[in-house]
């Protein structure tokens, strides 16, 4: 999952463009992680790959460019009409390959009555499959050669689902679900690789991901008139008493709207407050709206309905498919909107209302004034804690308000110039300034402590951190797993890593919480496997995280134990893991390989010369392609021409370049990639030699002076006239395997 898919792809991709068996490809992540692919691909395989937006989209066909070859567009984006359109443009070339990411998110399923609901984004693959129907809407053209489903949950517990991500592969074969219970297992081998964190090894088979250690720290509301329990227990029934009233509201819209209010009550005292001042702001212009005339009562009940049409943006989507473009920040629009509904239905109580939140906001606001926040204090706990002593913290949040109030908080401690923070309404480019700014050692001027909201759950890597802080802990399972992923995923060094969580256990959602949690690290200890996280999500299918906590709030919570206890234990776990094996094989393949791959490493260090190859190869070159070499090829260089032209199939290459690196070349990784241009097979102008020295013999190739054997495997020469071409598989940086 995560980065592995990245690299998983960018392995295959750089693969297929060295062998010439694939020259355009499209990637369809979710919006939040289009950035990452691109930076990813960039850094690790020097893959150029162009963004194309809905704005590109508007300014012309983004798939005809010169640089529409290598292209990534969200799945979103590219579902939109204006992008489908420009992609079945008669203009538009196929595209080899196409890569979807969180592909169990193309969903479509078979409904009670045996109709086949399908998402307009399994629409959108179907087409690009040649799955689909031949006309309407979702007709193409043409169809893609190669198609690369990636899921971390390709099951997710339901089989028509299942059936229908396969029947993309395999459109012909598997036109019936009948037919896909039918296909052998060897078969399915061939379309399909499995590979999770507790598989992976190193050569010597330790562990290639840590172990993942998880731990609840509850707090206590301060007690006492005016203090936190009491404005905990009075804003909780103030959102009971005036959403559970609502004539014109239904359950599901009122438990809703109660959810995100007591989302930010449990957050922050500050988050709550701002969240208040918003309401009564709402109140007063409604009020001061029918005092006028401009609002009608009519107008309050239609608000009523707008709330009934909302679905919970935290429990449906995940922070991958957050549209972050820059000041846009989707969860805060949304959280706005809930909060701003009405339910009062006349003036009269419109009025009831706003003296109601004047008085928790003034209870608030004393609160803050006198710094009292019990679960702050349980946060500078671990700050002091001589074992995290100089270390590097993580602290999420779901909510941008609580971020800003712990960064003005430990800034006040002492700490400024040592906080960073990423929140939705950061652009991309900013989000990477302040990775950078937490990334770089103390020492250095960086940042010991990261304040983040999911905005940071996905597409970001934070893995020279080893711990983290839950301040407030997210209704949707797979939020949290996105969270955790940011530090426990490959490149962590430290083993293990530290998860924590606060909890607030005199609270109704907190006791529940707090159950939850250490039911499940309970289970990863008895089974010694960080599985149990992974499982999460399956084992809440019937009822959702949130669905417990709503019953909690709304009092129901009296067999909430007992259902938790018989939900999550060591057996269901396990059960759980039985049924993965029954779906998609046993497990065990890298293990079964590390012999063979042992071998193959001791004779890679045979080949670790490989600058001594590259070298060879363009001392050689260099003078067959009208080049001589300019400065000291153990150190820096620079490829001239000796006749106008010469260097002209190298130019495209250099280009993709700064400028200032472009007469740098290197046979050497160099520490700084702005430094100077690393030549080795992969990269773009090592290849563009390559590529000029098999055009510039093709016609010896034909009289029999280039000798090019086409049956040829793994590792083969390539003879042309007196220069050897050798396939040596790299070693100098991860994701760089043997390429032409």
């Amino acid at each position: 999952a995560g980065a592995g898919k990245t690299i998983m792809t960018g392995l295959y991709v750089r693969e297929m463009l060295s062998r010439r068996l694939i020259r355009r490809v499209l990637i369809a992540p979710p919006a939040g992680l289009v950035g990452n692919w691109e930076r990813e691909l960039r850094t690790l395989f020097q893959l150029r790959f162009r963004i194309a937006s809905g704005q590109d989209a508007r300014a012309g066909n983004p798939f005809v460019d010169r640089d529409s070859d290598l292209l990534i567009v969200s799945v979103d984006t590219l579902a939109g009409e204006r992008m489908f359109n420009h992609l079945r443009d008669p203009e538009t070339e196929p595209y080899d390959l196409v890569v979807f990411d969180e592909a169990h998110k193309l969903s479509a399923d078979r409904q009670q009555d045996f109709r086949v609901r399908k998402t307009y984004r399994y629409r959108l693959t179907e087409a690009i499959a040649g799955a689909g129907p031949d006309a309407g809407r979702w007709h193409l053209p043409w169809s893609a050669r190669h198609l690369l489903l990636l899921t971390a949950t390709p099951h997710m517990g339901k089989d028509f689902p299942y059936y229908y991500l396969w029947r993309l592969l395999v459109p012909d074969t598997l036109s019936t679900y009948d037919a896909f219970t039918e296909f052998p297992r060897e078969m399915r081998e061939d379309h399909f690789i499995r590979r999770t964190k507790e598989e992976m090894v190193h050569y010597d088979g330790r562990p290639l991901y840590p172990q993942r250690n998880c731990a609840t720290l509850s707090y206590d509301l301060t007690q006492g008139p005016g203090d936190e329990q009491e404005l905990y227990d009075e804003t909780t029934s103030y959102i009971q008493d005036y959403y559970n009233r609502a004539k014109f509201l239904n359950r599901s819209a009122a438990r809703l709207a109660m959810s995100v209010f007591q989302r930010r009550l449990a957050s922050s005292t500050y988050a709550l407050m701002r969240s208040l001042e918003r309401r009564k702001e709402k109140l007063e212009n409604m009020i001061d709206g029918i005092r006028i005339g401009r609002v009608t009562e009519e107008d309050l009940v239609s608000q009523q309905g707008r709330l009934n049409a909302l679905d919970d943006l935290f429990d449906s989507l995940t922070v991958d498919e957050y549209d972050l473009e820059e000041g846009d920040d989707q969860q805060e629009d949304y959280e706005d909107e809930i909060l701003g509904g009405m339910v009062a239905v006349s003036l009269a109580e419109l009025e009831v209302e706003r003296l109601k939140v004047e008085e928790l906001l003034d209870k608030a606001r004393s609160l803050i004034d006198r710094a009292e926040e019990s679960k702050f204090d349980k946060l500078r706990e671990v700050i002091g804690d001589p074992a995290y002593a100089d270390e590097k913290l993580i602290v999420f949040t779901e909510h941008r308000d609580t971020a800003l109030f712990l960064v003005r908080r430990l800034e006040g401690l002492g700490f400024t110039g040592q906080v960073a923070s990423i929140h939705g309404s950061l652009s991309y480019q900013e989000r990477e300034r302040q990775v950078e700014f937490f990334r770089r050692p103390a020492s250095e001027n960086g940042a010991n402590y990261l304040i983040a909201t999911d905005a940071a759950g996905e597409g970001i890597n934070l893995q020279f951190c080893w711990l983290m802080v839950n301040y407030d802990i997210p209704w949707n399972p797979a939020r949290l797993e996105q969270r955790m992923g940011r530090i426990h995923r490959y490149g962590q060094a430290h083993d293990p890593v530290i998860i924590i969580n606060f909890v607030a256990s005199s609270t109704r959602e907190g006791r529940v919480m707090k159950t939850l949690l250490d039911k499940l690290e309970t289970i990863r200890q008895e089974l010694q496997s960080d599985k149990v996280f992974d499982v999460l999500g399956r084992m809440l299918e019937d009822v959702s995280m949130r669905d417990y906590l709503e019953d909690a709030l709304a009092g129901e919570d009296n067999d909430l134990v007992q259902r938790l206890d018989e939900t999550f234990t060591s057996s269901n776990v396990l059960a759980l893991g039985d049924e993965e094996r029954s779906l998609y094989g046993k497990r065990g393949e890298v293990e079964r390989a590390l012999p063979e791959l042992r071998e193959q490493a001791e004779l890679e260090d045979y080949r670790r010369l490989i600058p001594g190859y590259v070298r060879r190869f363009v001392e050689k070159a260099a003078p067959l392609l009208d080049l001589r070499i300019d400065g000291d090829p153990g150190d820096i260089f620079t490829l001239l021409p000796t006749r106008p032209g010469a260097l002209d199939p190298l130019l495209p290459a250099l280009e993709k370049y700064p400028e200032s690196s472009r007469p740098r070349l290197t046979l050497y990784k160099p520490q700084d990639r702005e430094d100077a241009v690393w030549l080795h097979p992969g990269e773009p102008v090592f290849d563009a030699v390559a590529e000029a020295i098999v055009g510039r013999f093709a016609k010896e190739a034909l009289s029999g002076s280039v000798f090019i054997d086409p049956d040829a495997e793994d590792p083969y020469l390539l003879h042309i006239a007196h220069i050897t071409i050798e396939q040596v598989p790299v070693q100098e940086e991860p994701g760089i395997a043997g390429v032409e």
